[in-house]
């Protein structure tokens, strides 16, 4: 994949806060487009590890001595310690003016590196949508992944956008005052769509529980039984259909007006996990106004099963 224009940055210098799952798996896309990532900070034990097995011939330093010797400065920090590392930088002055500084937040945009920015610096906000596990996909993952770029001006979004494309990701655009919206709709799809997965994954094992499975092994609560097996083709067919066909893809008794079953549904799953029932519920509500579903399935929605009988879990 080329860069837009023929640009193509200088071969940077690169320093990295910190060894996290994103900031070294970045930091090993970006050697293999032949940038050199010259240190990075490591505080936990889990990091340095991290370091040195992805990034071996990185000095693992202090934060300060990580940004003295950074062109480009990735910052890879959660949320909540961004601000203050970047009020912490520019109270030092490690940063020298004219470096490129890039932080990974979702939900913030280049406001937050105003500090760095009002000395010199190049702010981008460089954000991989994508989830990041530790594992060595996350690596792989970053090629034909989308990054949200904000920048101050054309300037910088050019460079963040050859950046991306030298690692073989797609970039877009994300305006500053809709970097809180993107980074939800994000957080929606991934973190909400896991949470479903594994209450689906739980009720399941609960009503497949004792039976004969015909030579199967059910493993009982751990990753890869039955019911996984059941649910992992179910999920990705309905993940892709919703994908490619949209609305189209809403299937099942709430989109096909089947009250009853819905209520048989809200009864098995309030005898089951009352908390699950109540979260079938709402969703269920959502689905139904995506498929103007008839009045009876809201009414048996509004008005579902309510009595608490325990858990159920076997």
């Amino acid at each position: 994949m080329g860069t837009p224009d023929g640009f193509r940055p200088a071969r940077l210098t690169i320093g990295i806060i910190s060894a996290g799952r994103v900031g070294t798996a970045l930091g090993v896309a970006l050697e293999r487009a032949e940038h050199v990532v010259v240190a990075c900070s490591a505080i936990s034990q889990a990091s340095r590890e991290r370091a040195q097995r992805r990034l071996p011939d990185t000095a693992v330093l202090a934060v300060d001595e990580v940004a003295a010797r950074a062109e480009l400065l990735l910052i890879a920090v959660p949320d909540t310690e961004l601000a203050g590392l970047v009020t912490g930088l520019a109270a030092t002055g490690a940063v020298r003016p004219g470096t490129i500084v890039a932080h990974t937040s979702g939900a913030n945009g280049i406001g937050v590196l105003a500090p760095l920015a009002s000395q010199g610096c190049i702010p981008l906000a460089i954000h991989p949508a994508m989830t990041f596990t530790g594992a060595d996909e996350d690596i792989e993952r970053l090629r034909d992944g989308c990054f949200g770029v904000t920048a101050a001006d054309e300037v910088g979004y050019a460079v963040a956008q050859s950046l991306v494309l030298e690692i073989g990701g797609e970039p877009f655009r994300v305006r500053e005052d809709a970097r809180a919206l993107y980074h939800a709709a994000l957080a929606h799809a991934s973190n909400h769509v896991v949470t479903v997965l594994l209450d689906a994954v739980e009720a399941l094992r609960a009503a497949l529980w004792g039976q004969e499975l015909l030579g199967q092994e059910l493993v009982g609560s751990a990753p890869g039984g039955i019911a996984e097996r059941v649910v992992g083709p179910l999920a990705r067919a309905s993940l892709e259909n919703a994908l490619q066909r949209g609305q189209a893809a809403l299937t099942g008794p709430v989109a096909r007006g089947d009250a009853h079953v819905v209520a048989r549904h809200l009864e098995a799953l309030g005898e089951a996990d009352p908390e699950l029932a109540r979260a079938y519920r709402d969703n269920s509500l959502r689905t139904a106004k995506r498929a103007h579903a008839p009045r009876d399935v809201f009414a048996v929605l509004a008005d579902g099963p309510t009595r608490q009988l325990g858990t159920g879990q076997p």
